[in-house]
C-alpha cells in the first residue's frame, strides 16, 4: 500500500465506454479509489452494486468513485450494463496502475499461491493527496465504511 499523506499517482486509463481518463481530472473532488480483481464474481459484485447503491450519497459529499481492474474495456461495459453502475470502472490491463498503487501482490488461495490484486481501497482528497488507505477490504462492507470516512 502507499502511504497516508503522499501524492495519489496520476494515470491515463480507459474507463468502460474507451474513454480515457485520470486522476487529475477530478481534483477538487475527493476520490474512492478502489481495486478489485474480477469483474462479475460474487464479491466483486457485492462491492460494485453496493458502491451504487450508495452512489447519490458519495455524490452529495463531494466525492467521485473510481473502480480499477485488470479486466477489458468490454468486460467492464458488461459489468455496468448488467447491474446498472453510476459509476467509472477503468481496465488496466497492462497493471500499470495496480503496480503503481502497491496492490499487485502474493496470494494464498486455499494453499495455492498466485499473483493478483488485493482488494484495497484509497481515499484521495482533493489535491490528490491520499488520506486513507485499507488493504484487504471486505468487499460487502467497504463502500458504507469508505462513506462514513468521507464525514
Amino acid at each position: 500500500m502507499l502511504t497516508v499523506g503522499t501524492k495519489a499517482p496520476d494515470f491515463k486509463l480507459p474507463d468502460q465506454n474507451g474513454k480515457e481518463r485520470s486522476l487529475s481530472e477530478f481534483k477538487g473532488k475527493k476520490v474512492i479509489l478502489y481495486f478489485y480483481p474480477k469483474d462479475m464474481t460474487s464479491g466483486c459484485t457485492k462491492q460494485a452494486c453496493s458502491f451504487g447503491e450508495l452512489y447519490p450519497h458519495f455524490e452529495e459529499k463531494n466525492a467521485v468513485v473510481l473502480g480499477i481492474s485488470k479486466d477489458s474495456v468490454a468486460s467492464h461495459k458488461k459489468f455496468e450494463e448488467k447491474y446498472g453502475l453510476p459509476f467509472t470502472l477503468l481496465s488496466d490491463t497492462e497493471k500499470t496502475v495496480i503496480q503503481a498503487y502497491d496492490v499487485w501482490k502474493e496470494k494464498n488461495n486455499y494453499g495455492k499461491i498466485t499473483m493478483g490484486i488485493v482488494r484495497s481501497t484509497y481515499l484521495i482528497d482533493e489535491k490528490g493527496i491520499i488520506v486513507k488507505a485499507f488493504g484487504n477490504v471486505k468487499a460487502a462492507e467497504n463502500p458504507s465504511q469508505m462513506l462514513s470516512e468521507l464525514g
